[in-house]
């Protein structure tokens, strides 16, 4: 089996990347026959035999020489299994570009290989929900709610797109604000075949709760963020969390007063900081809720994230050790962040991210919290583990504005799981389990109207 490599806190493997250009003109990306060839190349043994074939825009160039290369892309890859079928290309748009999907299926998972275009420039390379040759998911309609598009301003770069997904009826309801985990994530926080916010959206929705997500500044405007060095935890989620707010309150059928925000894994760990921003604002949050989010350090989970999953293999080659310490010497730079320069990453992360995080104490923030907070955590998660919950519960267990609730056989996108099975939980078609969807009902329910669990 290859190394395994799975993101702590991440919902959506992705990564983007450029070419370094070579001393002849480099090819642009023009047709989908173009994109079966690159990533025929990308998969194979000899991905390093890319550098410099095909145009690329300059973000991606300064990202790939952070990352190590080509073939450090590709081993990062390795997360999704060894290749065993790779469809036909087809074109696509994202972001406002051209978008060439590539459906593979995986030894671990199913995924599309989506290869994003800027004028005949690769300007970026993700994964995304496997679409099995560009096939649309069909839509079962339901009588209960409505969905409509209402997008997210995002005054330095635009807007967000974004869906309300109301009850029938003339409400005004109460409305959930979804924040998903770290990486690049749409609206739905799709990873592999899961598509967990569309499943709390249209659970809720049946229960008659409104739920509004939006796709993460970073999935849209990722290639603008790529060059920021000074980008944090912060600029990452709060603004945004804390314009969607004061959005959902002036629309029709939502109650103002009963707005709540959930985030999920790094999303949630973003709550506590965004509970101070909304106190700074005119429409405040009513209530929280935290799906798998941790208290300890990010790169505290990510070593034993990593230990976790070579603990799976049946036997670890050589190679496969030199590059799990590999990574482990770069997260021994985070031991003195004052020695890091502004352009310093770690973990293909600029220092001023960890900077902040070292700085942020999340379990003091989150007891500074006087509206309700619900935190859920799922049994079965190997990212965001039961050791976590128990801090939690240690720490804040005793508050009466906080409720605690884990669940047996549930992974970290609450769905039903084993942690043995590491990252292939995410290849299988299933829905966040029901006994979530009533718990998250039942606490909306249950704190009502400016409720402050004090």
């Amino acid at each position: 089996m290859k190394k395994m490599i799975s993101a702590i806190l991440v919902m959506m493997l992705l990564t983007v990347f450029g070419i370094s250009a070579a001393e002849s003109e480099p090819r642009k990306m023009e047709t989908a026959a173009d994109a079966d060839e690159f990533i025929t190349a990308f998969l194979g043994e000899h991905p390093e035999e890319l550098e410099g074939l095909w145009a690329l825009s300059p973000q991606m160039t300064a990202a790939l020489k952070q990352m190590g290369g080509i073939a450090a892309l590709a081993k990062q890859l390795a997360a999704l299994g060894t290749p065993e079928t790779v469809l036909p290309a087809y074109e696509g748009e994202m972001r406002g570009l051209k978008a060439f999907h590539i459906p593979c299926v995986f030894s671990a998972m199913q995924a599309d290989l989506i290869l994003i275009v800027q004028d005949g420039a690769i300007a970026g390379l993700q994964t995304g929900t496997y679409s099995g040759g560009g096939q649309e998911e069909t839509k079962n309609e339901s009588d209960l709610y409505d969905s409509m598009e209402l997008a997210l301003p995002v005054p330095s770069l635009g807007e967000l797109p974004g869906v309300l997904t109301v009850p029938k009826g003339e409400g005004p309801f109460p409305v959930v604000i979804l924040l998903q985990g770290s990486g690049a994530s749409d609206k739905d926080e799709s990873v592999g075949n899961l598509k967990p916010f569309r499943d709390l959206a249209e659970g809720l929705a049946e229960k008659g709760i409104a739920v509004y997500r939006f796709d993460k500044r970073s999935y849209v405007y990722g290639m603008e963020l790529a060059a920021d060095r000074q980008i944090t935890l912060e600029d990452e989620y709060l603004e945004d969390a804390v314009n969607a707010v004061q959005l959902l309150a002036r629309q029709d059928r939502i109650d103002p007063d009963r707005i709540y925000v959930l985030g999920h894994s790094l999303g949630g760990n973003a709550i506590p900081a965004l509970a101070r921003e909304l106190e700074k604002v005119p429409v405040k949050a009513c209530g929280f809720i935290m799906m798998a989010a941790s208290p300890r350090p990010l790169d505290v989970l990510m070593r034993e994230q990593y230990d976790f999953l070579y603990s799976l293999m049946p036997e670890i080659t050589d190679e496969q050790q030199a590059e799990k310490d590999a990574v482990f010497a770069e997260l021994d730079k985070l031991q003195d962040l004052d020695s890091l320069a502004e352009d310093d990453t770690v973990a293909g992360v600029y220092a001023a991210y960890w900077k902040w995080l070292a700085d942020y104490d999340i379990l003091q923030a989150a007891g500074e919290i006087t509206e309700p907070v619900l935190l859920l955590q799922g049994e079965e998660d190997y990212q965001v583990t039961m050791e976590d919950f128990r801090i939690w519960k240690e720490a804040l267990g005793e508050k009466k504005n906080w409720q605690m609730i884990s669940f047996p056989g549930l992974t970290h996108a609450f769905t039903a799981g084993q942690k043995t099975e590491g990252a292939a939980v995410y290849s299988r078609a299933d829905r966040v389990d029901a006994r979530v969807i009533q718990e998250l009902a039942d606490f909306i329910a249950r704190t009502g109207t400016n409720a402050s669990g004090q």
